[in-house]
């Protein structure tokens, strides 16, 4: 499972979502909940520096291609 968000990784939306499927799908799972979001920095106002802050559809394919062993 990979919880998805632009926003931060902690203490928000996405870290909520993973702790919920944690605690209610735990014994269906078959490895850990994997977050992804914005990095621990204030969000520029430039949207090329944004686009590095948060995660990109190449980094979100390898995180899922990684946690299938591949």
């Amino acid at each position: 499972m990979i919880v998805v968000d632009e926003g931060y990784e902690r203490y928000g939306v996405t870290a909520e979502i993973a702790a919920m499927i944690q605690e209610r799908a735990f014994f269906d799972l078959e490895g850990p909940v994997k977050r992804m979001g914005a990095m621990h920095v204030p969000i520029p106002f430039s949207p090329p520096l944004e686009d590095v802050t948060v995660p990109t559809e190449q980094s979100v394919f390898e995180a899922a291609r990684s946690l299938c062993g591949k």
